[in-house]
C-alpha cells in the first residue's frame, strides 16, 4: 500500500537527514555506544544543516514550521541507519524541549535561547522524574523557595535523557503545596553554582543516549528564568504529553519497521537444512503477522500525526498510539530476534541492540498501564449498582 503521508517538500527533507545519519552518524555510531555519549559537535553539525528545531521562528534561526511530519522523518531516517540512542537525543531536544521553549517564552528568553538550541550550542533536556516520582507527575517534590527576585531550588531528578550533554533543563519544581496548582517550570541553566550531575546512567539498552541524575542544593534560579506562569507547570507539562507520546509512537514503529527488513534480509541469505530460512512456512507466517502489525500501525500512527498538526490530537488517542506501538514493537521485534537464532543475540547485529533499545518504550513517557488508564477513562465508563 502506498504511503501518501509526505509531500515533495517531506521527501527533500528526508534525504537530507538520512544523509546526515547514514554518514555522519552510523560510522562513529558503535564508538559514541561504547562511550554512553554523543559528541556536543554532533548537535552543531545537525544545527548546522538545518535539523534542530523545526518550529523555531525564523527570527531565531529556525525555519519556524510546526509540521510535525518533519520531526517525524528525522526519527524514522535515525531509526533506518540502527542509530536509535542518537535518534532519541535529538528526538529529546526537538520534540519535547521545543514546544516549551517556543511557546512558554518571553521575549528576552526567545533571544537568549533560540539561537543556540537551533544552532546546536545550547542542548536542551527536561527535568520530570524523580526517584520518588515518575509517571505521578503532580508528586513531584523538588522545591523551589520564592525569594523574591529569584528562587532557590533543592531537589533531584532521575532518568534524564541528555542530563550530561544538557545546558538547559526545564525542570519541574514545586513552588506551593498545592498537588497540581503547586507545580511551576524553571530553566536551570550549566555553570549555576549547586546545578551538579551524577552519574551516566548504566542502561539496558540505548547506550549512546546519555542519561543522568541530576542534583540542585540552594541553586539560586532568577525568576527571568521562569517558562509560562508559575504554579501551571503541571497544566504545560500535560498539555505537551500528546506530542512526547506521539514521538515515542514515531519511533517504535520505524524501530519495528526496520527490524522487520533486517530480518527479511537475513532469513533469505540464511541457510539452514539445505534450503534458506525464508523458505519455511513458520518464517513466512512470523513474517507475515509482523508485517501486518507494522502497516496497521503506520496507518494509525500517520493519522495521529495529521491530528496533532491539526492541533485535534486528544490525549486519549496519543495514549493509543503509544500504547499500540510500543506493544507491537516488542512483540514484533522478539519475533524477528529469535529468526536470527544466536546471531540475535549478539550486539555486533543491530537486531540485538534494538531489541534491548525497545524495552524501554513501554515506560518512558507514561508506561502501558498509564497509558491504559488514560484510555480507559476516556471511555466514560460507569459503575451501576445492581
Amino acid at each position: 500500500m502506498e504511503r501518501r503521508h509526505y509531500d515533495a517538500d517531506h521527501l527533500a527533507f528526508a534525504e537530507l537527514a538520512r544523509g546526515f545519519a547514514r554518514k555522519e552518524v552510523a560510522p562513529q555510531y558503535l564508538e559514541w555506544e561504547a562511550a554512553g555519549i554523543v559528541p556536543r559537535r554532533v548537535f552543531e553539525r545537525a544545527g548546522e544543516l538545518g535539523l534542530l528545531g523545526f518550529a523555531v521562528p525564523q527570527q531565531y534561526g529556525g525555519s519556524g514550521t510546526a509540521d510535525f511530519r518533519f520531526n517525524q522523518i528525522l526519527i524514522e531516517e535515525f531509526m533506518a541507519a540502527d542509530c536509535a540512542g542518537v535518534g532519541l537525543n535529538f528526538a529529546l531536544h526537538n520534540d519535547i524541549c521545543t514546544p516549551y521553549l517556543v511557546n512558554l517564552t518571553t521575549e528576552e528568553q526567545r533571544e537568549r535561547w533560540l539561537p543556540g538550541f537551533v544552532a546546536g550550542t545550547l542542548i536542551a533536556a527536561i527535568g520530570m522524574t524523580e526517584p520518588g516520582a515518575g509517571s505521578d507527575v503532580a508528586g513531584l517534590r523538588t522545591a523551589a523557595v520564592d525569594m523574591g527576585d529569584h528562587y532557590v531550588v533543592n531537589g533531584a531528578k532521575t532518568f534524564i535523557t541528555n542530563g550530561i550533554n544538557a545546558d538547559l533543563v526545564i525542570a519541574a519544581v514545586r513552588t506551593s503545596p498545592e498537588r497540581h496548582r503547586g507545580l511551576t517550570l524553571l530553566v536551570i541553566e550549566r555553570g549555576m553554582a549547586g546545578f551538579e550531575r551524577g552519574r551516566n546512567l548504566d542502561k539496558l539498552g540505548l547506550h549512546s543516549q546519555d542519561t543522568a541524575e541530576l542534583s540542585f542544593t540552594d541553586v539560586v534560579v532568577p525568576k527571568a528564568n521562569t517558562l509560562g506562569e508559575p504554579g501551571r507547570g503541571f497544566e504545560y507539562l500535560m498539555g505537551n504529553l500528546p506530542q512526547e507520546r506521539m514521538q515515542i509512537a514515531v519511533a517504535c514503529l520505524a524501530r519495528a519497521r526496520t527490524g522487520l527488513h533486517a530480518t527479511i534480509e537475513y532469513v533469505g541469505s540464511r541457510q539452514a537444512f539445505g534450503q534458506s530460512i525464508g523458505s519455511f512456512q513458520n518464517t513466512k507466517f512470523t513474517l507475515a503477522d509482523v508485517a501486518t502489525e507494522v502497516a496497521v500501525a503506520e496507518a494509525f500512527i500517520d493519522k495521529c500525526v495529521i491530528e496533532l498538526n491539526a492541533g485535534r490530537l486528544t490525549p486519549a488517542d496519543a495514549a493509543k498510539a503509544k500504547l499500540w506501538a510500543s506493544e507491537m514493537e516488542f512483540r514484533c521485534l522478539d519475533r524477528c530476534q529469535q529468526l536470527f537464532g544466536g546471531y540475535g543475540y549478539m550486539r555486533e547485529y543491530p537486531i540485538a541492540r534494538a531489541a534491548a533499545d525497545a524495552r524501554v518504550t513501554r515506560v518512558y513517557g507514561g508506561t502501558s498501564e498509564i497509558m491504559r488508564e488514560i484510555i480507559g477513562r476516556d471511555l466514560k465508563l460507569t459503575q451501576r449498582l445492581t
